[in-house]
């Protein structure tokens, strides 16, 4: 692995600025000294920001702030000026949408076309880094027996969601393809992106602000007590999805897409995760409810958890390889337990979710 050149000289722009992993990155960015230009919806909400401006206060680093919307042409033009490194981390992760189109793939595919074309009119950007996500490789995980060896890679790609069906894994495909085709369309700056699997692990700002927070609440509110769905997926802290992010910004021979991701984890197993550590007095799962079950009364339980979710994900083997990043960054990626216990015990501090 090249060393990445931390060089200062230059202020870097992080759009989504609030985000999950957005919060980390900032953290990284300002250690190492960089003014980071935090994008964000409005500036002037202290409510939003002041974790932000709390770590400003401490570490070696400047942060300014400037208001931009991802639905609106050009308004990252002015947060973006003189950034020779441009994060774009901005994007909906959420599974409570009234409109798969509006809600997700808009935001997700206009944001990013804004973002790289603003990119193409600011001289001194040299690389962007996008935040996509292993669901732009695999949209279900009866995918990953199709890949190469049956182990995702960065050459595969998600060809099986639909805006009816799983349309979040649709919204990050949809977006990582529009990246790519204005990448290719210049010659200027460089594209890299970061696939991550799901995060976890603790927020900067001590809220929860990501999905993979409500997945981890379910753990502690009693509606896995019945049983965990038999299920496996990707899992990596946040800490090591930033550093990765600071790494394809900074080292020079970065280049293309990297698989994020530590584990593979059941839901049995996360559950198993956390009883370890927090003991008895939570509803964690002690055991896998039979996929037959899932598919006859999935549908009743919740809207997401279809006939044709529960046949092609439950019940098959989740595997990625990690190796490119491994190697290439210098990632050393952390065991997830940690990251999993760290997220559950700041739900509890927060009143995120109580005993019962």
């Amino acid at each position: 692995m090249t060393q990445p050149d931390y060089t200062t000289d230059h202020p870097v722009l992080v759009t989504g600025a609030t985000g999950f992993v957005a919060g980390w990155l900032v953290k990284r960015l300002l250690e190492e000294g960089f003014v980071v230009h935090a994008a964000v919806r409005d500036p002037s909400n202290a409510a939003k920001t002041a974790h932000l401006t709390a770590l400003a206060a401490e570490l070696p680093g400047q942060l300014k702030l400037f208001g931009a919307d991802l639905l609106t042409d050009g308004s990252y033009a002015e947060a973006m000026k003189g950034c020779r490194v441009v994060f774009h981390t901005a994007s909906p992760f959420t599974s409570k949408f009234k409109d798969a189109q509006r809600d997700l793939v808009d935001p997700a595919v206009t944001g990013t076309r804004n973002v790289l074309e603003t990119a193409n009119g600011t001289e001194s950007v040299e690389r962007v880094v996008v935040t996509s996500s292993c669901a732009a490789i695999y949209g279900d995980t009866l995918d990953v027996a199709a890949a190469p060896g049956g182990v995702l890679t960065e050459d595969v790609w998600n060809t099986t969601s639909r805006l009816d069906h799983s349309p979040y894994a649709f919204s990050k495909v949809e977006a990582e393809k529009a990246a790519w085709d204005l990448a290719r369309a210049q010659a200027r700056w460089q594209l890299v992106t970061v696939n991550p699997s799901l995060v976890i692990g603790p927020t900067v700002s001590g809220a929860s602000t990501s999905e993979s927070h409500n997945l981890v609440k379910h753990f502690g509110d009693g509606i896995l007590k019945a049983g965990a769905p038999p299920l496996e997926i990707g899992m990596v802290d946040v800490r090591d999805v930033a550093e990765a992010h600071m790494r394809a910004g900074f080292v020079t021979a970065a280049h293309g897409r990297y698989i994020t991701s530590a584990d593979t984890v059941s839901f049995l197993r996360l559950g198993q995760m956390l009883r370890g550590h927090f003991g008895d007095r939570w509803p964690f799962p002690t055991r896998e409810l039979p996929k037959w079950l899932l598919w006859l009364v999935g549908p009743l339980i919740d809207k997401t958890l279809t006939r044709e979710f529960v046949s092609r994900n439950m019940g098959h083997r989740w595997r990625a390889d990690n190796a490119k990043a491994r190697r290439e960054l210098g990632i050393e990626f952390q065991p997830v337990s940690a990251a999993v216990i760290e997220m559950f015990q700041q739900l509890i501090d927060t009143g995120a979710v109580r005993p019962r």
